[in-house]
């Protein structure tokens, strides 16, 4: 059995002139030889009736702290809305559709709700289904635990949901369809001749996720690695062949050639503050120490960590300032906090072997006087803390500079 995932996002989903462009793809993998497994998300986007941030608007209209628990009953009911029409365009269509939640698909998760992670899939429901000529519709974003509570997998969950499903069924393919042509090397609302990317590894597209573009969830790719099975994203709306996501860190072009590349795209992330300490340099281990697991203790996730003699600092979401600021002072620290900060990176698994790279990086924000504030570099990726006004100009800079429209 050919098996192929095929995840449908909520613009996708939102309307049935798009439902039917929905089904078409279904179809034409069944006449290519799959048997499909369909994962879909809550209906359109905030502000549409059944989108998920709808739903959790409407639940805090009455408590803004509800609870998590009760949280995730809400959150669990676009998916539904959205599996149950979209079953129903199939079946009208005369492919033989079945709708599931994520708990019936056999995805077990923790009980950490509203972000839940997968403890394990049984694949046999699933199986069982396609075993039958059924096409399986499932919400995705969900999952149960072992005690029958309902859970979600967080943002982007949806995309979990498809390449976990993908890894347990062992998959030929798990396909991403989305409102864009595929992955692109900047953000196309801020630098105009971003280009899409015809193929990228598993690691630069996780690190261009993490550190901001709205792609693809890092979990999910993390499944798909597990098993080597490629991640294809495309869109519904066009024929376009999207971007290929695999194990190889090359770009294969469309005559064949093999272009190693140093840079794949260059992301941002805005609404960061950063966080400045003094220190007693005699007792800098102790007191970084401290400080860090104060922020742990407190949920705070921290970023573009440096800890020098004297002094410690880290970025941290812009919202939670205020806490870690009181947090810290609390303490007896003498707390410095920047906002309207936002951190810019570029990603390319070529970055670590290239000397000269971060003089690159330095040259092409130093030429459009953008400040440096802090930076942090990894094997596939350099960022740069700037101030917020800045970030678009650092983006087209440094998309510029590594000559990614080229």
């Amino acid at each position: 059995m050919r098996i192929i995932v095929q995840k449908f996002g909520g613009t996708s989903v939102a309307s049935p002139e798009v439902r039917e462009l929905v089904a078409r793809k279904i179809r034409l993998a069944r006449e290519q030889g799959y048997s499909p497994v369909i994962v879909v998300s809550a209906m359109g986007r905030r502000g549409d009736n059944y989108a998920t941030d709808t739903l959790i608007e409407m639940a805090r209209s009455s408590y803004k702290y509800i609870a998590p628990r009760e949280l995730d009953h809400i959150m669990y009911c676009g998916e539904m809305i959205s599996a149950v029409v979209m079953t129903g365009v199939l079946q009208a269509a005369d492919m033989d559709a079945v709708m599931l939640t994520g708990g019936q698909a056999g995805i077990t998760t923790d009980n950490n709700f509203n972000n839940a992670r997968i403890l394990k899939i049984d694949p046999e429901p699933i199986l069982s289904k396609l075993k039958q000529g059924k096409v399986p519709v499932i919400c995705g974003f969900q999952g149960i635990t072992e005690d029958g509570d309902f859970t979600t997998l967080g943002r982007g969950g949806s995309d979990t949901t498809a390449s976990a499903l993908g890894a347990a069924l062992d998959a030929e393919l798990i396909e991403i369809y989305t409102d864009v042509d595929g992955i692109m090397t900047a953000d196309p609302r801020i630098v105009g001749d971003a280009k899409i990317l015809d193929i990228i590894s598993y690691n630069e597209v996780s690190q261009l996720a993490y550190q901001g573009a709205k792609v693809i969830h890092p979990r999910a790719v993390e499944f798909a690695m597990q098993k080597n099975i490629p991640l294809l994203v495309k869109s519904t709306f066009s024929d376009a062949p999207g971007t290929l996501i695999t194990n190889i860190s090359r770009e294969g072009s469309k005559t064949g050639a093999v272009i190693d590349r140093i840079a794949t795209g260059v992301t941002h992330l805005s609404n960061i503050a950063q966080i400045k300490i003094g220190l007693d340099p005699a007792n800098n281990h102790n007191e970084s120490s401290v400080i860090f697991r104060t922020m742990a203790d407190n949920k705070i996730s921290v970023d573009l960590i440096n800890v020098h003699p004297g002094q410690v600092m880290f970025t941290i979401s812009e919202d939670l300032a205020e806490k870690a600021q009181t947090k810290l002072t609390e303490l007896g620290y003498n707390v410095e906090t920047h906002l309207a900060c936002a951190k810019v990176s570029v990603v390319g698994g070529g970055i670590c072997e290239v000397p000269g790279v971060m003089a690159s990086f330095v040259e092409a924000l130093a030429a459009y006087n953008v400040t440096i504030l802090q930076t942090v570099d990894s094997h596939t990726s350099i960022s740069a803390l700037v101030k917020k006004s800045d970030a678009e100009t650092a983006v087209k800079a440094l998309h510029d500079k590594f000559g990614l429209a080229d």
